[in-house]
């Protein structure tokens, strides 16, 4: 299995600092997690998260932002960020033996930010045109629109990258206000994985990150209520017509989450599997087919995503309603859920070659576990789901009432409504 030891340090004040040693690696991934994104946010400050995200790379009191993507070039490294709907992430990759540098730079950019007004506005600009771009882009679009309207009036519905009116508006102060309040050291995960030394990463970050403290505390997490079935039809100028149709799913701890794994991989998640094979490969219906899930801390979504030309929309549809429906109905056989599982066991050991994922899988696990799963334990998990398992999730999960369908494209002349929203449904 996996070489290396997984170690873990936790700061006074509740920063934690974990790594995953592989001396094999040439590369340590660093990653900086904040455990607070875009369901965190005020409404009125949405998209603020992912402006911050933005801002820590213009300049800190030690070097400009030039100076800061000179030093990573120089090192032949990588440096970035993503924000999500329950963290954000900061993170460089480097040679082993350029470690000591890059933890300095990450930490810098993360503690010290400026935040200059000039670049505030540069960067809401920038944002904007991020913005438009997402806009422009249909496929982006649509998995955006089924997550906002899925949870449409909660915090978890708002867009990461907010909107154009409220990136406008949101000032200077109220920009390091919530980076203040909401960079709590107890939601604070630095994570490294490679050819790293712990103890030499411990050295470097406990003085910077000891200091940190927070007084505000977040509202009490409530779990977004089940939505009611739902079908959004959105008219545009395209070629073909794309069609995202989910169902609730589990959070991310689940008990169940193996089996929600399986359900999907064996639904939608390869060239094998039920929806490729009778949308693409049997009728040639669509050029993109696939299923994906969506987790987070208290809630989940299943989603099946296809793009198709418009005359063909209400079959690939069909086909989708009938798929789920036969889990309902029958169970999996054992052959094809022998082969999903070593899918699925395969692409999960292949992804923990690099140290980026090591580094991602230590930090998530942190996040939503507060503790280390081993890869054992993870490959256990799916051996021990029997096609009983899949057909009672199935039965859990894909009913009518929760049903939820976003159509983009020429829809006017697709006539399609609610009760066409079945499992039942045969192709």
């Amino acid at each position: 299995m996996l070489a290396g030891m997984i170690t873990s340090t936790t700061l006074q004040n509740g920063v934690r600092i974990v790594t995953h040693r592989v001396e094999s690696m040439y590369t340590v991934t660093t990653g900086i997690w904040v455990a607070n994104g875009t369901r965190h946010e005020a409404s009125c400050d949405n998209g603020v998260a992912h402006f911050i995200e933005h801002l820590l790379f213009k300049g800190t009191s030690r070097r400009s932002a030039r100076q800061i993507s000179l030093e990573i070039d120089s090192m032949g490294g990588i440096l970035n960020a993503f924000t999500g709907h329950e963290y954000v992430c900061y993170y460089a990759k480097v040679l082993a033996s350029f470690l000591p540098r890059a933890a300095d730079l990450l930490a810098d950019i993360f503690l010290n930010s400026t935040f200059p007004a000039d670049e505030i506005e540069r960067e809401r600009r920038v944002i904007l045109q991020e913005i438009k771009m997402r806009d422009d882009s249909p496929e982006e679009c649509i998995h955006d629109r089924f997550h906002h309207n899925f949870w449409r009036g909660q915090p978890l519905g708002m867009p990461v990258l907010g909107s154009c009116e409220t990136v406008s508006g949101l000032t200077r102060d109220a920009i390091m206000v919530h980076k203040e309040s909401r960079y709590r050291p107890q939601d604070i995960v630095i994570a490294a994985a490679g050819n790293i030394n712990h103890d030499e990463l411990v050295a470097i970050m406990e003085p910077l990150f000891s200091l940190l403290h927070s007084s505000w505390q977040p509202s009490a997490s409530v779990a977004p209520p089940d939505k009611p079935k739902e079908l959004n039809l959105i008219e545009r100028d395209m070629e073909q017509t794309l069609v995202c149709l989910g169902t609730r799913g589990l959070h991310y701890e689940h008990s169940d989450r193996y089996v929600m794994f399986l359900l999907t991989t064996i639904l939608g998640g390869g060239m094998s599997s039920r929806l490729f094979q009778e949308v693409r490969e049997k009728r040639g219906l669509a050029y993109s087919v696939y299923s994906y899930l969506i987790s987070h801390a208290d809630c989940g979504a299943l989603v099946v995503y296809a793009g198709t030309d418009n005359t063909h929309c209400r079959a690939v549809l069909d086909i989708a309603l009938a798929e789920m429906g036969r889990f309902v109905r029958e169970e999996v056989t054992q052959d094809e859920l022998n082969a999903a599982r070593e899918q699925i066991k395969g692409k999960t050991l292949m992804s923990l070659e690099s140290s980026d994922s090591l580094m991602t899988r230590l930090a998530k696990n942190e996040i939503y576990f507060q503790r280390q799963q081993s890869i054992e334990d993870v490959l256990a998990g799916f051996d021990a789901v029997q096609s009983s398992d899949l057909q009672r999730m199935a039965q859990e999960l894909l009913k009518d009432d929760f049903l939820h369908l976003e159509v983009m494209g020429h829809v006017g002349d697709l006539q399609l409504d609610g009760e066409m929203l079945t499992v039942a449904a045969v192709s």
